[in-house]
């Protein structure tokens, strides 16, 4: 009897990416990965993205699926909704995404084959484990703080993975369900954070695969200044709001 292909849901929140996000959604057909499917979580893009997104499932019905929120509240809530949705669509899988292409969409289906080998609850697209690297257009300032907000994040949370703030990575749904997703309250890329912190004081496993995180292309970073601040305090909050809970 021949197993099912396991139902592998690539959540991607998007805010004005109507240029990126056919090509991303090229790329993943490409795959021709079974049970392979795209949801686009679109903030009310005032560029036009969630019409691109609704022409895209139109064209592949059954793979393709779009949830539209009416504001831009931050990437870790449009993560959350879309995470859900994907787990009431009965996902085995979940992946997150970024729209930019600075995720190797070649390397999801390692990603999903590490990840369903073992036990291991999440895997993690990682620029620092051997094989990994960041960008070449990326400036030396650039390279240096995202290398010391992962020693910043480890030395905190002690999570004991090397790219602490990855955003690419693939999720069993039962992993999902133990560290109760609905309730996490961060925002912004502290959201990595705190899903990785959830999965480590549970004693589930972390693995990560190396990739090559490229520059974005087209479109403009959604990097602020605010969000920066909430990124330096959220393992505070989480380290603090664990000790009481102890």
């Amino acid at each position: 009897m021949v197993e099912a292909s396991p139902k592998v849901v690539v959540v991607v929140p998007t805010y004005n990416e109507r240029e990126n996000l056919p090509v991303l959604a090229g790329l993943l057909a490409d795959l021709r990965m079974p049970g392979l499917h795209l949801l686009v979580v679109d903030d009310n893009s005032p560029d036009g993205t969630g019409e691109v997104a609704d022409k895209l499932a139109a064209d592949s019905p059954g793979t393709v699926g779009v949830l539209h929120r009416t504001e831009k509240d931050g990437l870790g809530r449009a993560y959350v909704a879309g995470m859900t949705r994907a787990l009431e669509d009965g996902a085995d899988v979940v992946v997150q995404m970024d729209a930019d292409l600075s995720h190797p969409a070649s390397v999801l289906p390692l990603m999903v084959e590490t990840l369903l080998a073992d036990d291991t609850a999440v895997v993690l697209g990682s620029r620092y484990v051997a094989g990994g690297s960041t960008a070449e257009e990326w400036p030396w300032h650039r390279k240096a703080l995202s290398a010391w907000a992962n020693f910043y994040v480890n030395t905190i949370l002690g999570l004991g993975v090397r790219d602490a703030t990855a955003g690419f990575k693939a999720w069993r749904a039962q992993t999902l369900r133990a560290i109760d997703l609905p309730s996490v309250t961060s925002n912004g890329y502290s959201f990595q954070v705190e899903l990785n912190y959830r999965v480590v004081t549970r004693g589930l496993t972390i693995r990560e695969v190396p990739i090559r995180f490229e520059e974005r292309v087209k479109g403009a970073s959604k990097m602020s200044l605010g969000v920066q601040v909430e990124s330096a305090m959220a393992p505070w909050k989480l380290r603090l709001g664990h000790r009481k809970q102890s």
